[in-house]
């Protein structure tokens, strides 16, 4: 099966508006390409604090969809220009030029897996589904974990560096608190480790499916784990929910403008003695972060690092 390329030549300011148009002419789905800097809200729903300089904004943006080669395109293709004849009436739009290209068919769903395989974080393997555990690995502790829409597969440096703190410091007895959950790596690896129950707390509903499936495929009973939806920092309701002073541990891997405001309220979930994890961190905001957790009566225990990244461990005296 072969798919019609047909790639809109437009301007990165006029794109949401033509995306718009586009789909009242019957186009279904949009490829964006352009050069447009992520805004600080983008930034807080990726893992990073900083990124790295990409080419300049050159205010142009590239619109593709896709279509089967085998159906009838032209009508869609008038309704399309049409609607672009229309909207140059009211705004500029650029060129408006459209190109068609044939690409082949690909399996979009399952394409991305072969950038997913089989890795460790020292003595933990962490394998997608799709790929069979070694006979030599099979004495080894091994955490089931599936990309989804839920970041969080331990491939990023921040989440090997909590996961090695998390081996440090859970036993049989620990409660774990995991705030900013994902596809709930943390939580699962602290169970295998022998944590005694894990809660999680994540903005995003996507993070609920994803724990729930990730669970499963490591055979740990769902009433080892409860999920609550919403933001810990400033709803009430959440943190009543989450409870006061029950945790060993709280671990938070997320990024360091969220890490700041959150640490002096996670507190409070803390018993003494517990144990705060903290990783997303730049290496620029070591300090920022150090400050936050001694600002709120903790003690810092141990900075660890692994390339540009940082994770803060502190204890609550």
């Amino acid at each position: 099966m072969k798919w019609n390329r047909y790639t809109l030549k437009t301007l990165s300011e006029a794109e949401d508006i033509v995306i718009s148009t586009l789909a009242e002419a019957g186009v279904e789905g949009v490829e964006i390409e352009d050069k447009v800097p992520l805004s600080e809200s983008d930034k807080q729903q990726m893992f990073v604090d900083i990124l790295p300089e990409g080419p300049a904004d050159d205010g142009i943006a590239y619109l593709s969809f896709y279509v089967d080669a085998d159906e009838d395109n032209e009508q869609l293709l008038a309704n399309v220009k049409e609607a672009l004849e229309e909207l140059r009436m009211f705004m500029d739009i650029g060129e408006g030029t459209i190109v068609k290209s044939q690409t082949e068919d690909k399996d979009w769903i399952n394409n991305w897996k072969q950038y997913f395989h089989q890795f460790y974080v020292d003595d933990i393997l962490i394998i997608p589904s799709w790929e069979e555990v070694k006979e030599e690995d099979k004495d080894k502790m091994i955490i089931h974990i599936d990309p989804g829409t839920a970041f969080g597969t331990g491939m990023h440096e921040t989440t090997q560096l909590c996961m090695r703190q998390l081996k440090k410091y859970v036993n049989n007895d620990t409660m774990i608190l995991d705030v900013g959950t994902g596809s709930g790596i943390l939580s699962i690896a602290a169970l295998k480790l022998g944590a005694k129950h894990a809660v999680g707390t994540d903005l995003d509903p996507c993070a609920i499916s994803a724990v729930k499936e990730n669970l499963e495929a490591n055979d740990i009973p769902a009433s080892m784990m409860d999920m609550i939806l919403g933001n810990i920092i400033d709803d009430k309701a959440v943190q009543d929910q989450v409870g006061y002073e029950k945790y060993d541990i709280v671990a938070a891997n997320i990024l360091a403008d969220v890490l700041v405001p959150l640490t002096p309220v996670i507190v409070s979930q803390m018993k003494s003695g517990s144990i705060y994890i903290t990783s997303g961190i730049i290496d620029e905001k070591e300090e920022t972060v150090v400050e936050a957790v001694k600002a709120a009566g903790l003690e810092v225990v141990e900075v660890t690092h692994q390339n540009d990244w940082v994770s803060v461990t502190a204890r609550k005296r």
